[in-house]
């Protein structure tokens, strides 16, 4: 059950106009941050992020502060929970007035039980390193990425990994990924047009943290034939272990159980 919704940091019942941007256009932005103990987790990294990506898009935002005000106060009710902060353009139908809406509200949030089984799947729509105007930016329309999921749950996986038309490595529909190979992590790097995970960044810390050397670049699927574990990595599984990746198995290792944990006790 979500908690009370915010618009514009007024008290509302989440109703949306049908003529919003949102919803006609999927043309906004977002971000979901994880609450614990009723504390927004990296709370700046996200508002940096969302800034960014309203920017990309030509979308005014809010002063930073009342922002916070209004994450705060949601993470504050909803004490272990996340947190989803959605901006709309505002309407889109000719002759209708009105300006950017931002939507605060939380929503119960479970760690992933168990690693995660995902089915490798042609992204042709995702931009792979070709520049363009909203690269890097966490947009509304995710429909290519959720038809990726349901593909790969129809097939008997639990997700999908998103694949260039050159079968390198992407990321997620929802999250990003990472190996490990001889002890080493790999991941795909952000000049690929990546989203920015804040989980990733993160990670990425903490293995700068236990002296473990990161390669950030580019590869095929094929690199997994050497990889002895996977992870997935995002707001709403941490860093999850992936048991399967098509044809692939991997244990979950010490690398991927090491920082799990220690990623749990940073957000604590």
């Amino acid at each position: 059950m979500i908690t009370r919704v915010l618009i514009n940091g007024e008290e509302s019942e989440g109703t949306v106009p049908v003529t919003d941007s949102s919803v006609l256009r999927g043309d906004g932005c977002f971000e979901v941050l994880k609450a614990r103990s009723g504390s927004a987790f990296a709370l700046d990294l996200h508002l940096d992020r969302l800034a960014r990506s309203a920017g990309l898009l030509g979308i005014s935002l809010p002063a930073r502060e009342d922002l916070r005000k209004w994450i705060t106060s949601i993470a504050n009710e909803g004490g272990d929970c996340a947190i989803r902060v959605v901006v709309t353009r505002g309407p889109s139908a000719p002759g209708e007035a009105g300006g950017p809406l931002v939507i605060v509200f939380g929503h119960p949030s479970a760690p992933a039980e168990g690693p995660a089984r995902l089915l490798p799947v042609a992204a042709p729509w995702h931009a792979a390193g070709v520049p363009w105007d909203l690269a890097g930016a966490k947009i509304l329309s995710y429909a290519p990425n959720l038809s990726a999921t349901r593909r790969a749950v129809a097939e008997g996986f639990e997700d999908a990994l998103l694949l260039s038309v050159d079968d390198v490595m992407l990321e997620g529909p929802t999250f990003s990924v990472a190996w490990v190979i001889g002890g080493v992590i790999e991941t795909p790097g952000l000049g690929l047009g990546i989203l920015d995970s804040i989980t990733r960044r993160v990670m990425l810390d903490l293995a700068a943290e236990l002296d473990i050397q990161i390669k950030e670049g580019e590869w095929t699927l094929d690199r997994l034939d050497l990889a002895d574990e996977v992870m997935a990595l995002s707001t709403i599984r941490d860093i999850q272990p992936v048991s399967v990746v098509g044809h692939r198995s991997f244990r979950e290792g010490p690398v991927t159980s090491n920082l799990s944990r220690l990623f749990v006790q940073r957000i604590l």
